[in-house]
């Protein structure tokens, strides 16, 4: 199968933003795993390769509170760095030089502490399971409309086919299925959710499950078609999808997230209908924002059997309450109508955008998690913190796996993740042969 990890490469050009010249400073922490105690010190060795000079270095609790700032001087381009906290929870280490052209030079190392007791920054809302009764109830009311291509059998083994659907409000769900040539009963179902960002599917995303013996459906998390040329993309991202969360973020009736997530659940109720289903098996799995679609479909689509979701977005919306960094989208902080985009648009109301992200938040849809997952996070992640990531794994009862990255941030930067991409393959196996 194609190896999913490229998508995660994509994720650093996409949301991460970070220099090229954050690679020249490593941190690590004393500790392999990077777990420890509440209470416990961290001691992070600090290797600035060929940088000299002194250094600028803050923590901050949660990655987001900072409560240590100071300098240090490198000695043959190291140094050491020491922190603790008392309570459950994250340390994020920033370090700071300038390199020889006197541009800015970033490395970041973490810790964690006693993550099994990270506690939820906010609780369930008390119509949570009411609401989202209602959007279904909703749904099922529009009839799919299932529209598939011809099939294309020009990849050998595969019949591949593009497939679209009726969703709400008038809008469409696009997509791609793949499965073994021929192959016309008790096939495992894998669906594949999409990472953050507007762009097209590639074809071999579909193909490649389905040569190692999946029915394979990927959704692309717009309500555009899959296979437009770039610039209709880039178009659509500069104009009307330009920071498309924010997108009704102040009322869970308008939520850009609210079309994408029943997206997610149409197309459940549509594969558990295919004859080729073996009643045993549907996986969904994505990065980022697909993990973020991933935790959510987990918890609310009955028929999930299993998931696997790196560096999920979506996690602990609310997460400022608690004093730490929440996960993208940033719910309740966009300031999109504001700015440039959208200088004339009324400033919305922080308390309604945050009231209105419970409802949309992996943290609360975790509860409902039923089936086994793997999960991966890393720990110097500033897209994704991880201190809200594992809150929401504690609201998980299930089974799971939980592959901590010590010293990688959301995309290729750091390490990368190929810690993650090696329980990876095993665990889609193990669900393929159920």
């Amino acid at each position: 199968m194609r190896h999913p990890a490229r998508h995660v490469a994509l994720l650093a050009l996409l949301l991460c933003s970070l220099t090229q010249a954050a690679t020249k400073i490593e941190v690590y922490p004393d500790k392999e795993t990077g777990v420890y105690a509440a209470g416990d010190t961290v001691t992070w060795k600090v290797d600035a390769k060929t940088l000299t000079g002194k250094l600028t270095w803050k923590l901050l609790l949660g990655g987001a509170e900072e409560i240590g700032k100071g300098e240090a001087e490198l000695a043959d381009g190291k140094a050491t760095l020491t922190g603790t906290r008392k309570d459950p929870g994250v340390l994020l280490l920033e370090v700071h030089l300038k390199d020889t052209d006197g541009k800015d030079v970033l490395g970041k190392g973490g810790a964690i502490f006693s993550p099994e007791k990270i506690e939820r920054s906010a609780p369930v809302p008390d119509d949570f399971d009411a609401f989202w009764k209602g959007k279904v109830e909703e749904l099922n009311k529009i009839p799919m409309n299932v529209q598939l291509s011809a099939p294309d059998t020009s990849v050998a083994g595969v019949e591949y086919y593009k497939i679209t659907m009726d969703n709400i409000n008038g809008s469409k769900i696009y997509g791609q299925i793949a499965k073994p040539a021929g192959k016309n009963e008790n096939l495992p179902i894998m669906l594949q959710v999409q990472y953050a960002g507007v762009y097209p599917l590639q074809k071999d995303w579909a193909t490649g499950p389905a040569k190692q013996g999946w029915l394979a459906m990927n959704i692309i998390a717009h309500d555009l078609p899959i296979d437009e040329k770039p610039e209709f993309y880039k178009e659509k991202a500069a104009k009307e999808l330009d920071d498309y969360p924010g997108i009704g973020n102040d009322n869970r009736d308008t939520s850009y997230f609210l079309r994408m997530f029943l997206s997610c659940y149409r197309a459940c109720d549509y594969l558990v209908a295919r004859p080729e289903w073996n009643k045993k098996t549907l996986l969904v799995q994505g990065g980022s924002q697909g993990g973020y679609q991933t935790l959510m479909i987990a918890g609310f689509h009955p028929a999930v059997t299993a998931y696997a979701a790196n560096v999920p977005a979506g996690c602990d919306h609310t997460g400022k309450a608690a004093h730490r960094a929440p996960g993208w989208p940033n719910w309740a902080s966009r300031v999109w109508q504001t700015t440039t985009r959208a200088p004339d648009a009324p400033k919305k109301d922080y308390a309604k955008m945050l009231e209105t992200s419970r409802y949309f938040d992996c943290m609360n849809f975790a509860t409902r998690i039923k089936a086994p997952g793997l999960i991966g996070m890393g720990l110097v992640d500033s897209t994704c913190p991880p201190e809200g990531v594992y809150a929401t794994i504690n609201q998980i009862k299930a089974e799971k796996k939980v592959i901590i990255m010590p010293r990688s941030g959301h995309g290729a930067d750091g390490p990368g993740h190929g810690a993650y991409y090696k329980e990876y393959g095993p665990f889609l196996e193990e669900q393929r042969k159920k």
